[in-house]
């Protein structure tokens, strides 16, 4: 039992993932646990209305899922009554537990971002359990923190955290934060860019040790300005230029240390190469920028943990890919079709575009667009573009983006009506669009959409399933198996 919650009554609102393992985890602290979902049939009350007029069920708590706006009525209702609203984060960093044989609860190194995330997490993930770390990735993607966080086995906890899940945390206090970057995304939650780049500096508040960030956005570096830290707590940047002493950067082809290096008023310590994040190429071999940045941000946050510099190395070439992040499905006719689901919004979609070179690509974009708009992206992608696909309830702001930035480029778009999955019209309207490319230019289909997947799929992953089954479809046997971009099984 925990004194802080025996007894206590908590209303868990949102039954996802998130909120069944708060639940668990409060009840076997003693809460008395009321639980609200709005599609979820075992839920104990179904109306929020209901709720409300029970003064929200007597709840002392509420534990909210990522997937409420603050606008929803029971959150409103909560605050009016003055109830406070915790994330199942702020839960997880109140009921964490001492390390066996550690001095007090793991430690957490925290990323957000709108893009570049996931990978960022499993590439500290990696390095964390080259240097013999008892480590997980937890949070938005995979373990909830909540259960990581009672479970005395873990030395250090590599958290990813949405927008969504800060909004109401305001006690974790990490040993090292970094916001990997900031573009629009999910205006239709937070209302605003400005609102939703203030979420995502909530993750820097407390930080112990350090404060990494994108050494060439402006706004990451307004937003560790802005923190309130603990007190010897530094700023650390990224940059892919030569970094100046405080960051970490890159000079020719090596990834070097000017932030937590001893000597680095006047020397840079060797973290890895290129070479190492060879698993992560795109076409040609190549590895996007993007990758790099995630690598480097990793590489940041582990040293701040205390890790050394071989580590890092060791851990970025063990590092594996995660699926539908620039991962080619198959070849029909020499055309290369790649799925990058992940690319839910115009930043991730913009850097995906670039790894491919000019006029090569037939784009399948659309999908959830949230409120965002995609003018820069079709501005400064459109050079990569051999034709478009749009599929999805929101293809009209990238219709209109197209016809005023991209005019001369083909569009088909892919109704929802008609029986046929949406997936394979996507693709079959793409081959079309690939072919009679001039001999030796190198055509790809890519999913990228630049948009969430909830209006036609389940989630990001079963987009780029649909579509990888697709591809299998049109060119049968000849279509291969998965690989990832650069070719290699």
């Amino acid at each position: 039992m925990d004194a802080r919650f025996d007894g206590r009554t908590v209303l868990v609102a949102g039954l996802g993932v998130s909120g069944r393992a708060a639940a668990q985890v409060l009840a076997d602290r003693g809460a008395r646990v009321v639980t609200y979902d709005d599609r979820a049939p075992e839920a104990d009350a179904h109306d929020v209305a209901v709720l409300v007029a029970d003064g929200l069920a007597g709840a002392d708590l509420v534990v909210a899922s990522p997937g409420l706006p603050p606008h929803h009525a029971l959150l409103v209702e909560a605050r009016e009554r003055d109830v406070p609203v915790w994330s199942e984060v702020e839960l997880a960093w109140h009921v964490r537990v001492p390390r066996d044989g550690g001095d007090g609860p793991a430690p957490w190194l925290a990323v957000t971002g709108t893009n570049g995330k996931t990978t960022t997490v499993g590439m500290l993930e990696s390095i964390l359990r080259a240097a013999g770390r008892r480590t997980l990735a937890v949070g938005n993607v995979g373990t909830p923190v909540v259960l990581a966080a009672v479970d005395p086995a873990l030395d250090v906890l590599a958290v990813e955290l949405s927008s969504f899940q800060l909004h109401h945390t305001s006690s974790m206090s990490a040993q090292a934060a970094a916001v990997l970057n900031v573009a629009p995304d999910h205006l239709d939650w937070h209302g605003s860019l400005e609102a939703y780049a203030a979420d995502k500096g909530r993750i820097y508040e407390h930080a112990q040790v350090a404060c990494v960030y994108d050494a060439n956005q402006p706004v990451t570096e307004r937003l560790v300005r802005d923190a309130d830290v603990v007190d010897g707590c530094v700023a650390v940047g990224f940059t892919l230029g030569t970094p100046a002493v405080g960051q970490v950067g890159l000079v020719d082809d090596v990834l070097v240390d000017r932030g937590f290096a001893r000597l680095r008023h006047t020397h840079a310590a060797e973290l890895g190469t290129l070479a190492d994040l060879a698993q992560l190429a795109g076409p040609g071999g190549v590895v996007p920028p993007h990758v790099v940045r995630n690598a480097l941000a990793a590489a940041a946050l582990a040293l701040a943990h205390g890790v050394e510099p071989a580590h890092v190395r060791d851990g970025l070439r063990a590092f594996a890919p995660g699926a539908h992040r620039i991962v080619t499905v198959g070849r029909v006719d020499d055309v290369a079709y790649v799925d990058d689901s992940k690319a839910t919004n115009a930043h991730a979609a913009s850097a995906s575009l670039a790894a491919f070179e000019p006029g090569s690509v037939v784009w399948v974009a659309g999908g959830l667009a949230k409120g965002a708009e995609f003018d820069d992206l079709v501005r400064e992608r459109r050079d990569r573009l051999r034709g478009v696909v749009l599929v999805g309830v929101d293809r009209a702001p990238l219709r209109d983006a197209l016809a005023r930035h991209a005019p001369d480029v083909p569009v088909f778009e892919v109704d929802a009506g008609d029986t046929e999955p949406v997936m394979d019209r996507a693709v079959t309207a793409a081959r079309r669009l690939a072919a009679g490319a001039p001999e030796g230019v190198p055509v790809t289909v890519l999913l990228a959409p630049a948009c969430a997947s909830m209006d036609q799929f389940a989630s990001y992953a079963a987009r780029g399933d649909a579509f990888a089954a697709a591809v299998h479809r049109l060119g049968g046997d000849d279509a291969g198996q998965e690989r990832r971009a650069d070719g290699a099984p």
